[in-house]
C-alpha cells in the first residue's frame, strides 16, 4: 500500500530485463570486489627507538594503505583502522555491502521503498516512537526535527553551548527556523542539570524577550552522558511550562551501550529524536529522525523543502538497517552488539596515557579520549606529527576508539604517548642541567 492507501503496482519483468540487471549487477559486483586488506606487521610499543626509526617506511605504508582504500570497501579493519580522528571515518562492512546489492529500488519520496519503510519502523520500535523519517545526516536530522517543532516565531531554543547545533551546524537554526539560541554552559562542566535550565529559560509572555519554545539537550555530548534521572527531570519542567523538548541523539547508541539506561528511556523524554547511523555504527550515510506521526509527517515535508527527499534511498537505508543490528545490537539495550568494547578500549587508553603522567579534559565515560596535551608539555601540532610518523590519523586531543580499530593501532598510540613522556623528561632534564650550570657560575661570582 502507499501513502493514500491505494494498492502498489505489481512490477513483472521481463526474462531480457531479468537477464540483464543479473549481468550488469555480477560486473559491477567483480569491479567493486573487496583487495586484500593490508598486512602490518605488529609493533612492540617499548621498542620506541625502532617504532620512530621505521617511522618513513611506516608512513609510505599508511600513505599506500590510504591511497589504495581511499576508493575501495575495506569494511571492517579497512580504511579506519589506524584513523582516531572521528567515528565518523568507520567505513561500510561486507554486511553492509551485501545488504545494498540485494536491497529494494522503489521510490521514497512515494513512501513505497520496502527498505526504507523497514527501516524507518524499525527504529521507532526500539525507540518507543510512533513514527521515524530517514535523512541523509545528523545536521538534517537535528535541523528538520526543530523546524517541525518550531511553527511560530517568536521562539527561542535552549541548549548546551558546546551542543552541535550551536558550532558545527552553519547557523541552521537561525536561517531554518528564524529562532534565538540560548547557549548555555553547564555549571558542573559536564551537563546541563535543570538548575542551568532555570537559569536562563524565558517563559511568561513578556513582549521585549524571546520565549523559550524548544529545550535541544545533546547525548552524548564530548562523549560526556547526561544521565536519565537529570533528563527526566528537565523533561518533566518542559512538559509543566508547554515547552517541546528535542534529542541530538546523534551518539545515543553509545550512551545506552554504556549501560545510562534504554533508548526508550531516553527518547519517552523528547518529542524529536534524532538518531545517526554513520558515525559509530559505520553506515555510509544517514540519521533518522522518530517521534510521532503527527510531527513526522510535518518532518517530510520539511523535509522534500530542503531538497532531502529521496527516490531510491534502499541503497542507503539497507546499510543502515545492519548497522543497527549487527553495530548497536538488535535489543534496546545494545545486546549483543559492538560498541560496549569499544568503551573498554577507550579506558585502556585513558590507562596508557594516566600512567605515564597524563591528565584528561574529560572524564571517560564512553568511546572518546579527551588529552590534556600541556599535562606532558605536548603541543596539539607536535602530537598530530607523532601520529603521523607511526601511521596514526590524529588530531587535536580528542581519540575516538571506533569499533575498526585495531590493536595495531592501539600499540602505536602506547609508542606515541611514551615519547611525548619521554620528550617532556628530556625538557626537565636539559632544564635542571641549565639550572646547575647557573647555579655554579652565580657561586664562582
Amino acid at each position: 500500500m502507499n501513502s493514500l492507501g491505494n494498492p502498489l503496482p505489481r512490477i513483472v519483468l521481463t526474462e531480457a530485463i531479468q537477464t540483464s540487471r543479473s549481468t550488469w549487477r555480477d560486473r559491477t559486483i567483480k569491479k567493486l570486489a573487496t583487495p586484500p586488506l593490508l598486512s602490518v606487521r605488529p609493533l612492540q610499543p617499548t621498542n620506541n627507538a625502532r617504532l620512530f626509526h621505521t617511522s618513513s617506511s611506516i608512513k609510505r605504508t599508511m600513505e599506500k594503505s590510504v591511497g589504495e582504500s581511499a576508493n575501495s570497501w575495506l569494511g571492517h579493519r579497512g580504511a579506519a583502522a589506524f584513523d582516531l580522528r572521528s567515528d565518523t571515518m568507520t567505513t561500510p562492512t561486507q554486511a553492509m555491502l551485501s545488504a545494498i546489492q540485494k536491497t529494494t529500488l522503489l521510490d521514497d519520496v512515494f513512501e513505497e521503498d520496502p527498505a526504507t519503510i523497514n527501516l524507518e519502523t524499525h527504529a521507532a520500535s526500539l525507540t518507543g516512537k510512533e513514527a521515524g523519517l530517514f535523512v541523509l545526516s545528523g545536521t538534517m536530522g537535528n535541523q528538520i526535527a526543530l523546524r517541525s517543532l518550531l511553527t511560530q516565531p517568536p521562539h527561542g531554543v535552549l541548549t548546551d553551548h558546546r551542543s552541535h547545533i550551536v558550532k558545527y551546524e552553519a547557523g541552521g537554526v537561525s536561517s531554518l527556523t528564524g529562532a534565538m539560541i540560548t547557549a548555555v554552559a553547564p555549571s558542573n562542566g559536564l551537563y546541563l542539570t535543570l538548575e542551568d535550565i532555570l537559569s536562563r529559560v524565558v517563559l511568561g509572555d513578556e513582549i521585549h524577550s524571546c520565549p523559550t519554545r524548544v529545550i535541544s539537550l545533546e547525548n552524548s555530548l564530548n562523549g560526556l552522558i547526561m544521565p536519565l534521572d537529570e533528563v527526566k527531570r528537565i523533561s518533566k519542567f518542559a512538559r509543566e511550562q508547554g515547552i517541546l523538548m528535542h534529542c541530538d541523539g546523534a551518539r545515543l547508541w553509545e550512551v545506552v551501550a554504556s549501560g545510562a539506561g534504554s533508548l526508550q528511556d531516553f527518547c519517552q523524554c523528547f518529542d524529536t529524536t534524532s538518531l545517526c547511523f554513520s558515525k559509530g555504527l559505520g553506515a555510509p550515510i544517514g540519521s533518522i529522525i522518530v517521534g510521532p506521526k503527527r510531527l513526522i509527517k510535518h518532518a517530510r515535508w520539511v523535509r522534500k523543502s530542503i531538497g532531502g527527499g529521496l527516490r531510491q534511498s534502499g541503497v542507503v537505508t539497507a546499510a543502515a538497517r545492519v548497522a543497527v543490528d549487527v553495530t548497536f545490537g538488535k535489543g534496546p539495550n545494545g545486546e549483543g552488539g559492538l560498541l560496549r568494547d569499544t568503551h573498554v578500549t577507550a579506558k585502556r587508553v585513558e590507562k596508557l596515557w594516566t600512567d605515564l603522567g597524563g591528565k584528561l579534559e574529560y572524564p571517560v565515560q564512553t568511546n572518546m579520549v579527551w588529552l590534556d596535551l600541556e599535562s606532558l608539555n605536548c603541543t596539539s601540532s607536535r602530537f598530530v606529527e607523532l601520529g603521523n610518523q607511526v601511521g596514526l590519523r590524529l588530531m587535536g586531543n580528542r581519540l575516538i576508539t571506533h569499533y575498526q580499530i585495531g590493536e595495531v593501532a592501539i600499540q602505536r598510540l602506547t609508542s606515541v604517548f611514551e615519547r611525548i613522556a619521554a620528550e617532556k623528561d628530556e625538557r626537565a632534564q636539559g632544564g635542571n642541567r641549565k639550572a646547575q650550570q647557573r647555579s655554579q657560575y652565580n657561586s664562582k661570582l
